[in-house]
């Protein structure tokens, strides 16, 4: 940063709209999110604004400045971190429609003397409740700029801004000036130095200190802020009627999982076998087009192949992702925490385990990672665990796959493909709550646990919002995944077509002399076997076979312990190599591929409806993601933790899979 520099810092409650102002500030893409937990690190980006160049640091939201939370400790200790070296300006965030609750934090962070605005943010929902402010008033008597905004379309921004580049020596607030409060430093001092046994003095102070704040911002409100008295209920409360009812609120959320898994098989039909044609065309191709040699088979039967295995899903996962955010920015999500708070805690879980179980959905990593806001640690450690269980989007291609194996589209109106779909989903949920239950037994920890969880008012969804989370999601599926994806099919294309030359040789002496014409398929189909691909499957193959499973799925599974959504990559690359029609000329679809394929023992079906289902299965309940083992340690600081969650995943997963093939077979 230079000298024309200056460094701000956002920070306010969860859900005051910190992350939207952040988008509308700096244009980057950053995810706003109704679920306390979702901002867990500082997020940085820059804006020009006259003759200066910004830096904003968007932190987690919390409530205190005493971190009970390993979210809001992330806040507090960047906010004194930085205290004097870096900070210019710290805009405070509040949600105008509860001002009261948003000013505690508010009073606290004025008080470590770093210049400070207060944006009063929502003011559409503030004056739907009926509330107005004396901005003025409201100014002078918290001694700091006071602006009003509506971050989510851009309005007060400006004047905003103009107010951040007024002088450094701008007004400053002093919450002691009339009051005989103990001073925050000088509580964090008791906080570390006294004995365990204290604590409990500490808190009582904390709490003394808390109420004389909650007095004096009373009195200010009295001063600054008029409510009028509505007999009406607002909108946000005669929604609330229906999906905060104990047994209507449960109907309506799984109606909406019903109809999101329908239209995302109904409307990503059309694109997804566009996709596939495309690849399968592509491929050809490219094996027309260049010359014959390693290149050629390397581009058409590895790359091109192992890529659309992923592309191929990514109608689906545009879907899944458009669907979950829309109910995420509405508010709805929220909602869905607090009607399950109760049938979470049967299973040992605290009601804030539903923001990482949910957010399991799209990703375990970020889900694993908003457990810090869980402020019981045994709660937190369950949840860490429990978690992967979740379909997440990496499953989604798996599970598309081979449900379209299982199950064509016979209806105009309801797709059994969609049931199906929904039943994963369940099943990872009961499966999660399951393995809760029985950590809570195994896991001793008296702490209590507790559950706070502030309720947004409804919201009409920012289009460029959701627009951003879907960029987000798909560039990092498609990106991320892409790159393991990539190598992986390289290294399988080099496994699957290379081998002993000793056996290559003799299969080629095997053929030579036969003229008939499927002569090239039947030799790849050899080599296949006898490659060190094939060497590997089979080698692993008499551990899941009494699973449904050949050594070619075999191969699959080993490639997606890397990560799940290989398996449709790795399947693609194998059967390409493979698999010419009767002129040994052209690739067929994947789906009518895997469709045509025959155990040579009996000639049945590789994929039949006990070996899918049993697919389906493991893929529900392994651990085949790296980078959340990876993640599960650092959050835990223990390597116990990821060694446990990779053997109890793949351990049930396999016992899971052996009974339904040998009940189905």
């Amino acid at each position: 940063m230079n000298q024309h520099d200056r460094h701000i810092v956002l920070i306010g409650n969860p859900n005051a709209g910190k992350t939207t102002l952040f988008n509308s500030l700096t244009g980057l893409s950053q995810k706003t999110s109704n679920l306390p937990g979702t901002t867990i690190e500082e997020k940085n980006g820059y804006f020009e604004h006259n003759a200066y160049r910004y830096k904003v640091t968007d932190l987690p939201g919390t409530y205190s400045i005493y971190p009970n939370s390993e979210d809001e400790r992330i806040a507090i200790q960047y906010t004194l971190k930085h205290l004097k070296s870096s900070i210019d300006y710290i805009v405070y965030v509040a949600d105008a429609s509860n001002l009261q609750r948003n000013l505690l934090l508010f009073s606290q962070i004025a008080d470590l003397k770093i210049p400070i605005i207060l944006a009063l943010n929502m003011m559409d929902i503030a004056q739907e409740k009926g509330i107005t402010f004396q901005v003025e008033q409201l100014s002078k008597e918290l001694g700091v700029f006071v602006v009003p905004i509506q971050a989510k379309n851009n309005k007060g921004i400006k004047i905003l801004l103009e107010k951040i580049e007024k002088p450094i020596q701008a007004l400053q607030t002093d919450f002691y000036k009339n009051h005989e409060m103990i001073p925050y430093f000088e509580l964090v001092q008791k906080r570390t130095e006294i004995k365990s046994q204290n604590e409990e003095f500490i808190q009582k102070e904390i709490s003394t200190e808390t109420a004389s704040r909650y007095t004096q911002i009373n009195e200010i409100l009295k001063l600054s802020v008029i409510k009028e008295s509505k007999n009406t209920k607002t909108r946000t409360q005669k929604i609330d009627e229906l999906l905060l009812h104990p047994i209507y609120g449960f109907l309506t959320f799984f109606t909406a999982l019903f109809i999101i898994f329908q239209l995302v098989f109904k409307i990503a039909e059309t694109p997804t076998e566009w996709i596939d044609s495309l690849f399968s065309y592509l491929s050809q191709k490219s094996s027309e087009i260049l010359p014959s040699g390693v290149l050629n088979n390397l581009i058409s039967e590895g790359i091109l192949p192992g890529i659309g295995g992923i592309v191929v899903f990514l109608p689906q996962i545009i879907l899944l992702f458009t669907f979950l955010s829309f109910l995420e920015e509405s508010g709805y999500m929220t909602r869905v925490s607090f009607i399950t708070d109760r049938l979470m805690r049967k299973f040992g879980l605290n009601g804030k385990s539903i923001v990482p179980l949910v957010g399991g959905m799209a990703c375990a990593i970020p889900s694993i990672m908003a457990c810090r806001n869980i402020e019981n640690q045994k709660d937190r450690l369950i949840t860490i665990l429990v978690t992967p269980l979740m379909s997440c989007s990496a499953r989604l291609p798996v599970y598309t796959l081979l449900i379209s194996l299982l199950a064509t589209n016979d209806s105009a109106f309801l797709d059994i493909r969609g049931f199906i779909m929904l039943g994963m989903y369940i099943l990872g949920f009961l499966a999660s709550i399951g393995f809760a239950l029985l950590f809570k037994w195994i896991l001793k920890q008296k702490e209590k646990s507790f559950f706070i969880l502030e309720m947004p008012d409804y919201r009409l969804p920012r289009l460029k919002n959701i627009l951003i989370i879907i960029k987000n999601k798909t560039f990092d599926f498609v990106f991320n995944a892409g790159k393991i994806i990539l190598l992986i099919s390289i290294a399988l294309w080099f496994l699957a077509s290379y081998g002993p030359k000793s056996e290559f040789k003799n299969i080629e002496l095997k053929y030579a002399n036969y003229t008939f014409k499927d002569k090239e398929l039947k030799i790849k189909s050899e080599k296949l076997e006898a490659s060190y691909a094939g060497i590997l499957g089979k080698t692993i193959e008499p551990i899941i076979k009494p699973l449904g499973y050949d050594w070619k799925i075999g191969i699959a599974l080993i490639t997606s312990f890397a990560a799940r959504e290989v398996f449709t990559g790795t399947i693609a690359t194998i059967y390409s190599v493979n698999y010419a029609d009767e002129e040994g000329e052209e690739k067929q679809e994947l789906l009518k591929i895997l469709k045509s394929q025959k155990r040579v023992d009996n000639g049945q079906p590789v994929y039949s409806i006990a070996t899918i289902l049993s697919l389906l299965i493991f893929y529900a309940f392994a651990m085949q993601c790296m980078s959340t083992l990876a993640i599960t340690y650092r959050e835990t600081k223990k390597i116990k933790w990821p060694i446990i969650q990779f053997l109890y995943m793949s351990g049930f997963a396999y016992l899971m899979s052996f009974l339904t093939y040998q009940i189905l077979s």
